[in-house]
């Protein structure tokens, strides 16, 4: 079974070392997202059109809104993954237009081959989170050394297409239904019921979502759900099945299930983990 091994956040976002043994349902981040073999076996992630392979020689670069999947060959062993979910805005204080990251395209592929400093920083990275997960300061320094040095390597942030989502020319009706999903992800109901809502038959609906957003509204609503739910189970005390009730699930088993689908560990796990970390790594200086 799929395990967090350890997991930092802060105004940076969120970093997770993952032991992986289970695919993880197709989703989606808000976050520019890194993916670097720790240890363990070669392993991939379905993004786009393909199959990306995560291995020691090679990183896997997904842009935020960018739907992927882990998907585990179960007849390799156990792999190791050094999981990074950077917020644009924590970049933008290295050089302002990194906040492009928050953009489609920043990456231009998927996958690309590590140089040897990508390398050892992500080992560096991952033998401290492991054997002291209260080093703020060497954390800081260490994640801020390999994202400068994965950014300058593998993404177009000069000439990337700075659009926001629901910018530009994108349906009324859908910005409508965006703003709505946002505003209350644990009360929406079904997609029918928004498509009607937004004027619109269900099918219709879905077609000129898709088109806006590169995501179905399900996929939308579970991102935002499980960002939330995140946030809650770290920084919040509320139990379990609160937490479920506040993101509109039917039971607390439901919840469970759908944050392990999404996050590799159950979400009591998931706060005792990231408990252990409690970095609050600043922004860059």
């Amino acid at each position: 079974m799929s395990n967090a091994l350890r997991i930092l956040h802060g105004p940076f976002g969120r970093v997770a070392l993952l032991d992986m043994d289970t695919s993880l349902v197709r989703h989606a981040h808000p976050h520019c997202h890194v993916l670097l073999k720790a240890d363990g076996a070669d392993t991939q992630f379905s993004v786009r059109d393909g199959l990306a392979p995560l291995t020691e020689g090679s990183a896997v670069l997904i842009n935020a809104w960018e739907p992927h999947a882990y998907v585990h060959d179960p007849a390799r062993p156990r792999s190791t993954i050094l999981a990074l979910y950077i917020e644009p805005s924590w970049l933008g204080a290295f050089r302002r237009n990194w906040t492009a990251s928050g953009a489609p395209g920043f990456f231009e592929t998927s996958c690309g081959a590590v140089s040897p400093r990508i390398a050892r920083l992500a080992r560096d990275l991952a033998a401290v989170m492991l054997a002291d997960p209260g080093a703020d300061a060497t954390q800081q320094r260490l994640l801020s050394d390999l994202m400068v040095a994965v950014i300058e390597r593998f993404a177009d942030w000069r000439g990337v297409d700075r659009a926001a989502l629901g910018a530009g020319g994108v349906d009324f009706r859908i910005r409508r239904a965006v703003e709505t999903l946002r505003r209350e992800p644990g009360q929406i109901g079904s997609m029918a019921h928004l498509a009607r809502s937004s004027g619109l038959s269900r099918a219709h609906f879905f077609r000129l979502f898709e088109q806006a957003v590169k995501m179905t509204p399900r996929m939308f609503l579970n991102m935002l759900r499980i960002e939330a739910a995140m946030t809650q189970v770290i920084d919040g005390e509320a139990s379990m099945a609160e937490i479920s009730d506040d993101l509109g699930f039917a039971a607390p088993a439901h919840f469970t299930r759908f944050f392990r689908d999404h996050a590799s560990t159950a979400p009591r796990e998931f706060r005792a983990i990231a408990r252990l970390g409690r970095a609050g790594l600043g922004a860059a200086g």
